[in-house]
């Protein structure tokens, strides 16, 4: 195991993260995952697609049951992958939601919609951070990475926004909605700069990453945003093990996509 690269993939048991934790299997090169899930049953289940689906890898999964918007979980995760392994060589921050098409469904208040989806993807990615960052710091080549999308300033400057131009009138007409989770992704790239700052001295390697526009089931969208030509989440798996890799080791402390640096 100490030959190993540790990594830990929040919110890992589909998705961008299930295809992360893919993408590290199927590497050439060694890896233990931990694939972090809020359902251990369903993070079981996972793996064991995994293991059949990279049956020819000599790499390993195991499942760690860890819902980043409880202190007590990421709390014994801590504790069982201390006791497991002592250390972690990689922090994948995958996990979030949002609750932006929860709203216009009616089913949580605009506030529910902005709150819940900060306390998950901002709140509960730093206390993650922060917790095992004494396990990070063992490491010989330490690397975190924030998941991030559809949050910079520059582009929603030049008017690049998710949504066609609205009509006059109050509330708007929409069934599609991003507002909340762009909010949470901005303050998760000042997330970053501030960790990426804070751990110059430790030789921790800080990055976003922004996979691209994929279909997953965030917000229960998966079928509306591939018709609009979202791709497959391989595509955002692959990306980030080409972080871990070192591909983009040049470009520590900013927010990297494919085959160039997104401007904040």
């Amino acid at each position: 195991m100490s030959s190993k690269n540790i990594a830990l993939v929040t919110g890992a048991n589909k998705g961008i993260g299930y295809e992360t934790v893919k993408a590290l299997l199927a590497s050439d090169k060694p890896y233990h995952v931990f694939m972090g899930s809020r359902s251990l049953e369903r993070g079981q289940e996972a793996a064991a697609t995994l293991r059949k689906e990279c049956a020819d890898s000599s790499n390993t999964v195991e499942v760690i049951e860890v819902d980043i918007s409880s202190d007590s979980s990421i709390a014994k995760a801590f504790e069982t992958v201390k006791a497991s392994v002592g250390r972690i060589d990689t922090l994948i921050n995958n996990a979030g939601i949002t609750k932006d098409l929860d709203h216009i469904r009616g089913k949580v208040s605009l506030r529910e919609s902005l709150t819940g989806s900060y306390d998950v993807n901002v709140a509960g990615t730093h206390v993650m951070t922060f917790t095992f960052m004494p396990l990070l710091l063992l490491s010989t080549d330490p690397r975190l990475i924030f998941i991030t999308g559809l949050g910079t300033f520059d582009q929603c400057a030049q008017g690049n926004f998710p949504l066609p131009p609205l009509e006059r009138g109050w509330p708007k007409k929409m069934d599609f909605e991003t507002v909340g989770y762009r909010c949470t992704k901005t303050a998760l790239n000042m997330l970053m700069l501030d960790y990426h700052y804070k751990l110059q001295k430790d030789g921790v390697k800080v990055w976003c990453v922004g996979p691209g526009f994929l279909a997953t089931d965030l917000g229960d969208a998966r079928e509306m945003v591939a018709v609009q030509g979202a791709g497959h989440p391989s595509i955002g798996g692959r990306m980030v093990r080409s972080v871990v890799e070192g591909e983009r080791d040049a470009d520590t402390g900013k927010y990297v996509v494919k085959d160039r640096i997104q401007a904040f």
